[in-house]
């Protein structure tokens, strides 16, 4: 049954917080990282977009069909806007400093939580900017990149790809695209990680995370190289805009492809349509990755929006003033999509990257990182196999992210290094 959330007699949310949506449920906690996907059917059970609790204490709305995500998303910005600041809690002070939901979903000077031709003006700088990177160059850098962190573990014939492979693999190469010094870029991706995961040192991290990017940002001032962060600088950014656009791209690049690597990982591990083909060479790891875009996006839920003035959809009253979330991962496995589970592979209509004038600038460089990290290691290991049951394989914690904790594996030990072919 659709749930009908009427407003509150006499609420003006430009001057006050209205009462939390009716019944909201938990996105967050033990229950939810086990299995999200049965809170999703619970929701979905409940209407289109439907009252949660997106962490402790703070409420809003999230799009659990596939049509409400496509609508709220292709409505913005005329209907929807980014602009946090119409989240009435955080303009009123309700918000705590160290929530994971304030860390992910507060103002900053990026093309993100724009709208309007303040959006355009960033956005162009990052498609701009990520335009000259050479695709080519950076499928050897992250075969590279790999090589080096298949030597480290190959002679001892047992490893966890999580955090031997697929979460170091993106970070190193984002080092490499912004020209940043690998400490520096340590600092980056591990505050980055730390604001994702949405733990109890968010907003230390969120501080440490904006006092390395203004860092990055002062060195290539002064030392401009072929690389992104050279070309936002040069396309007119402020220290303050480059600061939260470093912190934009480095946490859509790193964090989400290295759960996107570890969930494809554990795909061709498991599933036997992938098994053996992809191995033989007969179905494209391509095929593989897009499926866990589908079942398994690695940012399940975000994209938060605001509804401008009177807002419904199929019924559902969205009050003005809350933060109303897409779930991606929702939508994605919406019963009523015309795309069959068994059908998905290969097919490239899933929300993963978002949609509309958000949706992810550059999907095609993010596929190029998973899929050369996939044939690397298939490539090189040979008896490639888990070493622990699946159902040992446990989630990370958190709303925003949906990844592996660890992905334990054996395989023949090996030393000799195939040359990366140019």
């Amino acid at each position: 049954m659709t749930t009908h959330h009427q407003p509150t007699a006499g609420h003006c949310p430009a001057h006050e917080q209205a009462p939390p949506p009716t019944g909201p449920i938990p996105i967050y906690g033990d229950a939810f990282t086990a299995d999200p996907h049965a809170t999703y059917r619970r929701l979905r059970a409940r209407g289109p977009i439907v009252p949660v609790e997106i962490s402790p204490r703070v409420y809003g709305y999230l799009a659990v069909t596939y049509r409400a995500a496509v609508y709220l998303l292709g409505n913005t910005p005329a209907r929807f806007v980014k602009d946090p600041q119409r989240w009435a809690a955080l303009r009123q002070g309700q918000v705590p400093a160290d929530s994971p939901a304030r860390m992910m979903m507060q103002p900053r000077d990026n093309a993100l939580w724009k709208d309007g031709p303040e959006h355009i003006r960033l956005r162009h700088a990052i498609t701009s900017a990520l335009a000259r990177v050479d695709t080519h160059a950076l499928a050897t850098t992250v075969a590279r990149i790999a090589d080096q962190l298949i030597d480290a573990f190959a002679p001892a014939g047992q490893a966890d790809l999580v955090a031997q492979y697929s979460d170091p693999l993106p970070m190193l190469t984002v080092f490499e695209l912004f020209g940043c010094p690998q400490e520096l870029g340590s600092r980056i991706v591990g505050a980055v990680t730390r604001v994702f995961d949405g733990g109890a040192d968010a907003s230390q991290a969120n501080a440490e995370l904006e006092d390395a990017c203004l860092e990055l940002t002062h060195l290539k001032r002064h030392r401009p190289g072929r690389d992104v962060a050279t070309h936002l600088i040069a396309a007119g950014l402020t220290d303050a805009e480059m600061v939260q656009t470093i912190l934009l791209l480095i946490g859509a690049a790193a964090p989400p492809t290295s759960n996107h690597i570890g969930n494809g990982l554990r795909r061709v591990l498991t599933d036997a349509r992938f098994a053996g083909s992809v191995r033989d060479g007969v179905r494209p790891l391509a095929d593989a990755l897009d499926e866990v875009l589908w079942d398994n996006p690695p940012v399940p839920n975000y994209s938060p929006l605001y509804a401008l003035g009177r807002q419904t959809f199929e019924g559902v009253y969205l009050e003005q003033g809350y933060p109303i979330l897409v779930s991606f991962a929702a939508a994605n496995g919406d019963p009523l999509l015309a795309v069959a589970p068994g059908a998905r592979a290969g097919n490239r209509g899933h929300l993963a990257f978002s949609a509309g004038v958000h949706a992810c600038p550059a999907p095609d460089l993010a596929r190029i990182i998973a899929e050369t990290a996939l044939e690397r290691i298939l490539d090189r290991l040979a008896g490639f196999d888990l070493d622990v049951p699946e159902t040992e394989l446990h989630n990370r914690p958190g709303t925003f992210l949906a990844g592996l904790t660890g992905l334990p594996v054996r395989f023949q030990p090996s030393t000799r290094l195939r040359p990366v072919e140019r």
